[in-house]
């Protein structure tokens, strides 16, 4: 049946009707036990060497706001698929179990827990599409963020992707706080800079310098009005737009303060380098080279190999849907319940059991290997999953963002030279023989 009943804004309601339906059957049945509930990338696209874990702060800011209002009760209804107890019963519902997770920042490979949730079956069966959808738009974002930054060597890397990226206002303010955790240093994106007080960068568009009659005009006025700014020299040519801007300093003297020009078009290594040459002979070596469009951490790390006098980068819509890697195997797996353990051997999809953890094995601190193990398990290494909500509450303030991307920053330097670079490598990750005895012990109890 079709329905016409429009219901408010409730984010229990962000999930596939499967969800909602088991969730019945789970409580019909009277299976209400404690489950366990691990999200992870079960492997990697092979453009990945590494994801960088991101998303855990809306994860539980979502769980400790989650219930059902009655207006999405009344949709609900309106589907005629739920009875009126269970509608009751989503009533009381909220979420009174624990998160264990791993900070955000932290680079992991492929199997290995980003997060894992424990409570009430039916309860943390509905967080599953909206836990997943969070945790995969920022990790994906934050993966593609982490390269290119590393691409650019240090040098200032600015998100320009807001117009092309997918979703609406929150998904992109997420997305533009993921790749600053990563690495990126700044956003055109104002609602994200509001939001999350990243710092904010912008210069000029082609169709400023349309409306003027000359380039010049449209440079001086806009420098009268903004005058530590970033001129955008390639509307007509490149290298002429260079020569506008040193008739202006020339014009301006001891008052030209424009700190930038922007490239946008052509072959940026070969025009930077004429650039640079053009202002240092007009004495402008203070002003910098911003170069934009349809750049990626390949695209940058040829330009940095061919020599370009670029000083930073504007990355837009290849960073923003992270076009060469769309999606991640993401997956939300029962792995316990009632304290037994439950696993999937399905085909190229199984699951390990029970509650986990990772340990990162360092040696003369840079990591070596990662070991998936049992939760009760103390192996060597750092364990990488921390409890970071009980009874449905956090246990202590969220880190800010300034801490997440030194985070990202610290960890990543600690992984392999060749697992930081751009061609596909593979870091060991293992599987303790504590958890492979228990997968095989399923196993055997599978085929009786």
């Amino acid at each position: 049946m079709k329905s016409s009943f429009r219901a408010g804004p409730c984010p229990a309601l962000l999930t596939d009707l499967y969800e909602l339906t088991m969730a019945q059957a789970y409580w019909r049945e009277g299976k209400q036990g404690n489950a366990v509930f691990s999200l992870a990338c079960r492997s990697l696209p092979e453009c990945r060497n590494y994801i960088v874990a991101c998303g855990l702060d809306d994860v539980l800011d979502y769980l400790e706001h989650f219930a059902f209002s009655s207006a999405a009760r009344a949709y609900l209804r309106s589907l005629r698929l739920f009875s009126e107890d269970f509608l009751d019963w989503l009533k009381t519902v909220r979420f009174t179990g624990s998160v264990r997770a791993v900070p955000e920042g932290t680079p992991l490979f492929g199997g290995e827990p980003i997060l894992e949730i424990e409570g009430p079956l039916a309860v943390v069966q509905l967080a599953e599409t909206a836990v997943l959808n969070i945790v995969h738009a920022q990790t994906l974002a934050a993966s593609k963020a982490s390269r290119i930054a590393s691409a650019a060597r240090e040098k200032h890397v600015a998100d320009f992707g807001l117009r092309r990226m997918h979703g609406g206002e929150r998904a992109t303010t997420r997305v533009a706080r993921a790749c600053h955790i990563a690495g990126i240093a700044s956003t055109s994106n104002v609602r994200a800079g509001a939001e999350f007080h990243l710092p904010v960068t912008g210069t000029m568009a082609h169709s400023y310098v349309q409306s003027h009659a000359t380039e010049l005009e449209a440079f001086r006025t806009f420098a009268s009005m903004y005058p530590e700014t970033t001129l955008l020299v390639d509307t007509y040519d490149t290298l002429t737009g260079v020569d506008n801007v040193i008739r202006l300093a020339e014009e301006l003297g001891e008052a030209f303060r424009v700190k930038a020009i922007r490239l946008d078009s052509g072959d940026l290594a070969e025009l930077s380098k004429a650039a640079r040459a053009k202002l240092d002979q007009a004495g402008l070596s203070h002003v910098s080279i911003f170069a934009s469009g349809n750049l990626d951490e390949y695209r940058i790390r040829e330009l940095l190999e061919q020599g370009a006098a670029i000083d930073g980068f504007g990355v837009g819509t290849l960073m923003g849907v992270s076009a060469d890697a769309p999606s991640l195997d993401m997956t939300y797996k029962l792995t316990s319940l009632d304290g037994q353990d439950c696993i999937k051997l399905s085909t190229n999809k199984i699951s390990l059991p029970g509650p986990k953890q990772i340990f990162r094995v360092m040696e003369h601190g840079h990591a070596v290997r990662d070991v998936i193990a049992g939760k009760e398990e103390s192996l060597p290494g750092i364990p990488l999953l921390h409890t970071v909500m009980k009874n449905g509450e956090r246990i202590a303030p969220a880190p800010t963002i300034a801490e997440s991307r030194e985070t990202a920053h610290a960890e990543l330097r600690t992984l392999p030279e060749e697992i930081r670079e751009l061609a596909p490598a593979a870091y060991p990750v293992e599987i303790s023989a504590g958890l492979l005895d228990r997968l095989e012990a399923f196993r055997k109890k599978d085929e009786k």
